[in-house]
């Protein structure tokens, strides 16, 4: 089977390594959570996955096809989308204006803005609301349906939980799961909530000091985390 996202890279800034030899092999339908404290290299390497750090070395393949020059567009175009960390919104459109947006520029077809929103109960109500009105839960909503409505083969989501109340997070969870599940779309999840992480994800990368630590199925991980909480120990201890 063709992974739907193949890599082997070593990433950074500027030519300086952040992170080295960060392999990953992605199968349509899976969910891997990459773990680690700060400053580990997580969204060093998911903004390189997208394009927006130039590869310092290494390969990235998509569908079974590699991206040469790993610029932002041709990713995009190959069906990498990236939710980032501060979602990026545009705050003074409204919810459907933001989706629109995103769905003529994404060049491929993807689910409707209606299927899309399906997803997301909360944002009906909202939908004529500009972005910057709506609550943390529902930007990180709307973040993520402007995603979806691209209609990603790999989508790449940095810190969901990011200044949201851990009970949003929790019900936010699951729709990730949904995703890869029914639309058939990997996930690449960067998260700080360990086990909500785990409880959605096949698989799972800590990553402490740049390097790959640890890596497991999620499951596992779950059930023993003795061996996480070593892998997070060696990053105090350094």
């Amino acid at each position: 089977m063709t992974s739907a996202l193949a890599c082997d890279l070593t990433v950074g800034y500027q030519g300086i390594a952040v992170a080295r030899d960060v392999s990953l092999e992605i199968e349509r339908g899976q969910v891997v959570t990459i773990l680690g404290p700060n400053g580990a290299g997580k969204t060093t390497l998911l903004l390189t996955l997208a394009g927006f750090l130039p590869v310092i070395e290494g390969t990235i393949n998509v569908g079974g096809r590699p991206i040469r020059d790993g610029s932002a567009r041709r990713l995009n175009r190959a069906g990498v989308v990236l939710v980032p960390d501060n979602r990026a919104l545009f705050t003074q459109l409204t919810v459907t204006e933001n989706l629109a947006v995103a769905k003529r520029g994404c060049g491929r077809e993807g689910p409707s803005v209606s299927e899309v929103l399906d997803l997301f109960p909360p944002l009906h109500p909202r939908v004529r609301l500009d972005a910057g009105m709506l609550s943390g839960g529902e930007q990180q909503m709307l973040a993520l349906a402007r995603a979806l409505v691209q209609g990603p083969r790999v989508l790449l989501i940095d810190e969901m939980s990011m200044g949201l109340a851990p009970v949003v997070v929790e019900a936010l969870m699951p729709t990730i799961r949904t995703i890869a599940d029914e639309a058939g779309t990997a996930v690449v999840l960067v998260e700080q909530h360990v086990r909500l992480a785990l409880e959605v994800a096949d698989y799972a990368l800590v990553m402490v000091h740049g390097d790959v630590v640890l890596h497991d199925r999620a499951v596992a991980l779950r059930n023993d985390m003795s061996a996480l909480e070593k892998a997070y120990l060696t990053a105090t201890l350094a």
